[in-house]
């Protein structure tokens, strides 16, 4: 009797974290980046890289339709919140661009926030006016409603941090799937632009 009701016990509390855990759906151009971005902040489980925002049917990478690349960013709102959140999403993109991010161009690189309701529509407008002010310039990052979450295929999941080893690639051969995400993130010049629109207010500058 005393192992079920710790087994119970656990169950429940297991329940009330599902619960209390609440999620974010932001897009900011490479999802690997918005991925490796976010699980470092306190409070945030394990982000899932995938698509949003379009109407084609079972999309998948480099095949997205008119789909966008984004993250579904768990959180424990005791932890951390959701316009808390949505600053730091903003800092950590060029939300004055609306042709792609960085060297990424086209549709499925556009940022956006979709919400979950008035709340979490409420706490997007004012980091988008918080920012906007900040800047001093126009913001391009729109605000939808959510709508249907497509995840990436598990091979492009927690690719920033795997060890799993490419072939050729166009930066390196036989390099980890992490060394190459640290190579192209450089390359491709994301960081120097955030912090040149952020300065020491990007979160994630490395």
């Amino acid at each position: 009797m005393k192992t079920f009701a710790i087994a119970a016990a656990f169950l429940c509390l297991t329940t009330q974290a599902q619960a209390q855990q609440q999620t974010a759906l932001v897009a900011g151009g490479c999802f690997w980046c918005v991925e490796a971005d976010f699980e470092s902040v306190d409070g945030v489980g394990d982000a899932i890289s995938g698509f949003t925002g379009g109407t084609t049917e079972d999309p998948v990478y480099r095949r997205s339709g008119d789909h966008i690349e984004a993250v579904q960013i768990p959180f424990d709102p005791a932890q951390v919140s959701y316009r808390r959140l949505m600053d730091l999403f903003f800092r950590s993109i060029d939300p004055l661009d609306a042709g792609g991010q960085f060297c990424d161009r086209g549709l499925e690189y556009t940022t956006a926030i979709w919400v979950d309701g008035p709340e979490q529509r409420a706490a997007a407008e004012a980091a988008k006016a918080a920012a906007e002010a900040e800047l001093g310039q126009t913001i391009v990052t729109p605000i939808y409603d959510a709508g249907v979450f497509y995840p990436v295929d598990d091979y492009h999941q927690d690719y920033y941090k795997s060890d799993d080893r490419l072939g050729v690639t166009s930066v390196g051969v036989f390099v980890t799937k992490a060394d190459a995400y640290k190579r192209y993130r450089n390359g491709c010049g994301r960081d120097a632009r955030v912090q040149a629109i952020w300065g020491d207010a990007a979160p994630f500058v490395k």
